[in-house]
């Protein structure tokens, strides 16, 4: 029998159990706001950033003109190497440059509807359980988390990632409700779709799903076991059918797997993907000395920052997510409380715990992985931050008669109030009265949840204003700096720099300066130049390990001479190097070594027949790791400096091995 929704005595005013029709138009009146004031948020300026993430950039080009490199997610339209992900992010950007052109863009407007989409998913998650007051706040704090607005405004992963996440728990929640072995099917095709955009991240939602249906949902005991396993079929089949064909698929015919040593999508699953970002231990990563190796992670810390349980909170992540971390779970655990002697089937108690686990567990898997970790990845925990936000916020004022939950709410406010003022005192010399203006809002709203009379009537307004003010204002303003900002590169942060390494060594943001540079034949809005990178790391006009080559007009006439004639107009080693020439061309590029030029693909035997059957034209020179590459990349760059003569083009070094 399905569960009925205890009423809530906030936003509604009920007459005879029925909502006042203007409440419910001001309900949608917001709701309309808020999703148009997202769109229009993140699609404004949106081709600023130019290729964003060349690396994934040049897969969308591919796959926007060969079905095949579409299907594989392949670096390049003649399929010599993928990227190191499963490709269907990269499958919903393809198709809109297939259907409106190669630019910024039409890449990444799919991203940004992502993230209209998973506010109005989001609103919908949690006005179910606790009306239409909590879905709005929990939209608009999503809406403005800074890594959230950055994300939603890149061409990374993580933006799909976040909407399947939280359609997995909106599918839970009503599985919670009503018992029905349909949603938790839904809920692990949202899991296998999730797996196929970022492979393992997506089952840091499992845990907190699985535990609250197991104790909450309505079925017997047996039946609720049943039912998960129902899920986890669901979830092998919707991510499983991909994973086979890419495995039975016969190697010579296919590309490599980008970021495996063995050429296997498994080992990429459990490896430099999965265990491998936990341990440390990623073959094929790269070290602070910029060769190539196993991770230099450890408990201590290394080149991808310090772990422990402060990580959230420094000065690579603090400014991205962490804003209102202690608030969330201090309005978590204040609602659990609240609702702690109802029925074990309660739904509000059962979403309050699966937001709060979902925090918890990914979190503190954050803190403490010692393998490669961006300050990006952050962004997976935006939807939980915002939901038990706009959850407990709104479930503790319905209770607001009660002293000690007026005492939870001030609590809860000042400790927003306290992160604000610590993280914009990171970036002193961005809005330097913002925070003291929360400081003094913040404490004034605190005072007056602890007043009685000023959380009644008309009263009460001014009471909610000073809270939300206090709880927003800093991430809001460190978004505004975001949409404004162009971001290029693999590695990027939101907000202005705060002094933290954005998930990299050397203090790194991501976003490329202004450079001298020939602009040709890049996107509306892209910027010239290299990527600010640490020197073992250097970028330039050919690239690097983490910045996109910028080809001049002499050097893509060059390429694109007799191109049609060639496999591929050229080869470069690693996957960033190579890209800028495939985006300025439109024709395939050689990615050797994939992203890091660590994975051996391919080897110096196969270089050489490609060679000589005539598919490659230039070999450019460079690329990767500063030229420091080892392995099969090196050992190819090796034979052409020894067999072909050098040819310098605006300080770029090519070899014609058609010569």
């Amino acid at each position: 029998m399905p569960i009925r929704r205890p009423p809530l005595g906030f936003p509604y005013r009920r007459r005879g159990g029925t909502v006042r029709a203007s409440s419910r138009r001001w309900e949608w009146i917001g709701l309309g706001a808020l999703l148009v004031g997202t769109a229009v948020a993140y699609i404004w300026g949106l081709g600023a950033s130019g290729w964003a993430n060349s690396f994934y950039s040049a897969a969308i080009q591919a796959g926007s003109v060969s079905w095949k490199a579409f299907f594989f997610g392949s670096s390049d339209a003649a399929n010599s190497i993928t990227v190191d992900k499963p490709p269907m992010s990269l499958w919903l950007m393809s198709l809109s440059v297939r259907i409106f052109g190669l630019d910024s863009w039409a890449m990444l407007i799919p991203q940004a509807l992502l993230g209209v989409g998973s506010v109005a998913l989001l609103w919908a998650t949690i006005r179910r359980q606790f009306g239409s007051a909590a879905g709005l706040l929990a939209g608009l704090t999503l809406a403005v988390t800074p890594v959230a607005a950055l994300m939603f405004r890149f061409n990374n992963p993580d933006a799909l990632l976040v909407l399947l996440m939280v359609a997995a728990v909106w599918a839970s929640m009503r599985a919670v409700e009503d018992g029905r072995t349909r949603w938790l099917v839904l809920t692990g095709v949202f899991v296998g779709f999730g797996f196929l955009t970022k492979q393992l991240q997506v089952m840091l939602v499992i845990p907190p799903i699985a535990l609250v249906y197991l104790f909450a949902g309505p079925p017997k005991l047996g039946r609720r076991l049943l039912q998960l396993f129902a899920a986890l079929g669901a979830a092998i089949v919707s991510a499983g059918w991909w994973l086979l064909i890419v495995e039975l698929w016969p190697a010579s015919s296919r590309p490599w797997i980008g970021g495996s040593q063995n050429n296997s999508i498994l080992e990429l699953t459990l490896g430099y993907n999965g265990l491998g970002r936990l341990s440390g231990n990623e073959t094929g990563s790269v070290t602070p000395g910029g060769a190539a190796g196993p991770g230099t992670g450890g408990a201590g810390g290394g080149m991808w920052g310090e772990t422990g349980i402060t990580r959230m909170f420094d000065a690579s992540q603090g400014g991205q997510i962490a804003w209102l971390i202690p608030s969330a779970l201090i309005l978590v655990v204040l609602g659990i409380i609240l609702r702690g002697k109802v029925g074990r089937e309660d739904p509000q108690r059962a979403a309050l715990a699966v937001w709060g686990l979902w925090l918890l567990v990914t979190g503190l898997t954050f803190s403490f992985m010692a393998g490669i970790f961006h300050s990006y990845y952050t962004v997976a925990l935006a939807p939980a931050i915002a939901a038990s936000i706009g959850a407990g916020s709104v479930l503790a004022w319905c209770n607001r008669d009660r002293y000690w939950v007026r005492i939870g709410m001030a609590v809860a406010t000042l400790a927003a109030v306290v992160m604000a003022w610590v993280l914009l005192g990171r970036s002193a010399d961005f809005q330097p009265w913002l925070r003291w203006t929360i400081l003094g809002v913040g404490i004034s709203g605190a005072v007056l949840v602890l007043i009685p009379a000023m959380t009644r009537g008309k009263l009460a307004l001014a009471s909610i204003l000073a809270v939300v003010f206090a709880g927003l204002a800093g991430p809001t303003a460190y978004t505004v700096d975001t949409l404004a900002t162009p971001h290029t590169g693999s590695i990027v942060s939101a907000g202005p720099d705060a002094g933290g390494m954005g998930g990299f060594g050397g203090g790194m943001r991501g976003d490329r300066d202004m450079r001298e540079g020939d602009p040709a034949r890049q996107p509306p809005g892209a910027f010239p130049g290299a990527f600010p990178g640490a020197e073992a790391f250097p970028g330039g006009g050919g690239g690097g390990l983490l910045s996109a080559s910028t080809p001049t007009e002499a050097i893509i006439s060059l390429l694109d001479a007799e191109a049609q004639s060639y496999t591929w107009v050229a080869a470069a080693v690693g996957s960033n190097t190579a890209s800028g020439y495939q985006l300025a061309t439109e024709d395939p590029v050689m990615a050797i070594g994939g992203f890091n030029g660590s994975d051996p693909s391919p080897t110096l035997a196969e270089f050489q027949q490609y060679v000589a059957d005539g598919d490659i034209h230039y070999f450019i020179a460079g690329g990767g790791m500063g030229g420091n590459s080892t392995g099969t990349s090196s050992e190819i760059a090796e034979w052409v400096a020894a067999n072909y003569t050098a040819t310098t083009v605006d300080s770029v070094t090519l070899y014609d091995l058609s010569s």
